[in-house]
């Protein structure tokens, strides 16, 4: 089996530390070392105990900013969940180390967003772990922070700009995820109409979003290349749960002979899926859902979806921090793209270890 490293392990850090903190060895011991590996195309993480003969001290407090688009969703909690456990186990290496967490309150309020970079840059953090809420509205403020010498690492969705602006982008393939949203879409309505024409809705979130362009882009463009189904409207539901059900009952209603609806994100997909119930359609129309909590979950066991792309949000954060340590402490050279992975979940898998990996 083929092993490419991707992100290597912390030891370096071990010996860049003591150089600079001057303190002498300790008795041997062991830690667990994290490292990210890729086998055969597929992200990995895993651990190995080592000895570590030397004790590390920080010389003060190093902060690690991650600022998110919200913290109002199961999804970027998730980001937490993972960004907080890079913490635990970099403060072994680093005990000075934080992770501050933070977000706006609502994924449509950009200015609150770039606010929250700027305060990150002006308290002089040592790195910056950015889920950018619109592709070129940040441009300015992480511009601003590289010139600051703050190492930025970009997670989630994608910014327009030099891309020397940021070290490394870890994020979905999301004009990849949104084909295989749209290649399930068409499978589903063929099994279910006989034909691969009807038509069909997309409920989206934010428009112009970097994560958004892709998902939606290509969901809309392997649909077009691949099928005679016809997208009829695209909604934007803000990431607004009740925005998507309420916009997703008008579709319904305009359009009863409806066949297929995708929604695109968290919030947007169980809008749709509650609207979907609510009109007494669940396991009558194909529905496509994105993002993976407990309720979409739920929505895939009891058929109102039929199948949900998941994204492994924990790795974002996981891997974001990770990086951004290696990438600002040790002075590491880290890979410029990192995908994070999703996983198309339905009914037949979502009880196997690769749906309970994604699953939040």
């Amino acid at each position: 089996m083929k092993k490419t490293f991707v992100v290597v392990g912390l030891l370096a850090a071990l010996v860049m530390l003591l150089s600079l903190t001057g303190c002498q060895p300790a008795e041997p011991e062991t830690i667990i070392v994290t490292q990210v590996v890729e086998v055969e195309g597929e992200t990995i993480i895993e651990t190995v105990e080592v000895p570590v003969e030397v004790e590390v001290e920080a010389e003060g407090p190093i902060e690690i900013a991650v600022i998110v688009k919200t913290g109002n969703s199961s999804f970027w909690q998730n980001v937490q969940t993972g960004a907080m456990d890079a913490q635990e186990e970099l403060k072994e290496l680093t005990p000075g180390l934080s992770v501050t967490f933070l977000g706006a309150q609502s994924e449509s309020n950009i200015n609150e967003q770039i606010n929250i970079v700027e305060s990150a840059i002006d308290r002089g953090v040592e790195a910056i772990v950015l889920a950018p809420s619109d592709v070129s509205a940040l441009i300015p403020v992480v511009e601003k922070a590289n010139e600051a010498g703050i190492a930025v690492i970009i997670i989630d969705s994608a910014l327009e700009g030099p891309e020397d602006n940021y070290l490394s982008f870890l994020a979905t393939d999301n004009d990849a995820a949104g084909r295989a949203c749209a290649q399930r879409m068409i499978e589903e309505v063929v099994a279910k109409t006989g034909s691969d024409e009807g038509k069909i809705a997309i409920m989206s979130y934010v428009a112009g979003v970097g994560s958004e362009v892709g998902r939606v882009g290509g969901f809309t463009e392997y649909i077009e290349e691949n099928s005679n189904l016809e997208i009829v409207t695209v909604q934007y539901s803000n990431s607004d749960m009740p925005t998507a059900l309420d916009q997703t009952t008008n579709v319904l209603t305009a359009n009863p002979d409806l066949v297929g609806i995708f929604g695109a994100n968290e919030p947007t997909a169980i809008g749709m899926g509650r609207a979907i119930e609510q009109a007494g359609l669940a396991g009558e129309i194909v529905a496509i859902g994105f993002d993976g909590n407990s309720v979409l979950a739920e929505m895939v066991t009891n058929g109102t979806l039929q199948a949900i792309a998941v994204q492994s949000s924990y790795n974002m954060g996981y891997l974001g921090v990770m990086t951004a340590y290696q990438a600002a402490i040790e002075g590491v050279e880290v890979e410029h793209f990192v995908d994070t992975g999703f996983v198309i979940v339905d009914v037949n898998n979502i009880e196997s270890d690769e749906a309970k990996n994604v699953l939040y």
